[in-house]
């Protein structure tokens, strides 16, 4: 993608890359799109690099993700949604879902506490992007009805692999040979 310039349309909830502490962009603040991967965008701002959920990017005149989960009439937790909601969170520099990835190795849903608990991995145990997907899985999740926690543990055991990705990621990659 080409770099682009865009005046923010609102305040844009953001994160801060690769720490991942939230930031608030204000309106009408000039942003340097550089990277739209996996419907979340990456902006500089003031001279750093900040992450924009796709569910926000009306905020940079882009066209929103929309995330509309029906709420369960039980008032339980589904967790096909919450599978739904980590379904829509991107690898920061390819393409591929954290799903599809092997990323995602549990998760465990505590109805009487309204909370989710995941243990997700990341592609290499140095991966600087680690606390910026792990907050992209809150918010994703967090979207979910009747979520009212979600807690998420990096683990590196087992170490992940490439034998770990769906097939359909390891062809999008390029990994079938």
């Amino acid at each position: 993608m080409q770099q682009k310039m865009v005046v923010t349309e609102r305040d844009c909830k953001a994160r801060l890359v690769p720490a991942g502490d939230k930031k608030i962009i204000p309106e009408g603040e000039f942003v340097n799109i550089t990277q739209d991967l996996g419907g979340n965008y990456t902006v500089t701002w003031r001279g750093n690099m900040y992450r924009i959920d796709g569910t926000d990017a009306d905020a940079i005149g882009r066209q929103p993700q929309k995330l509309d989960f029906p709420a369960p009439e039980d008032g339980n937790i589904s967790e096909q949604q919450v599978w739904d909601a980590l379904e829509t969170i991107f690898d920061p520099e390819i393409p591929i879902n954290l799903v599809s990835l092997g990323l995602i190795y549990k998760v465990e849903i505590d109805q009487s506490a309204k909370a989710v608990n995941i243990d997700m991995t990341l592609t290499a145990p140095g991966c600087g992007m680690g606390p910026v997907l792990v907050g992209d899985v809150e918010y994703r999740v967090g979207l979910v009805p009747h979520v009212d926690a979600v807690n998420v543990e990096l683990v590196f055991d087992p170490p992940w692999s490439r034998d770990m990705m769906s097939e359909e990621a390891q062809l999008e990659a390029g990994l079938f040979f």
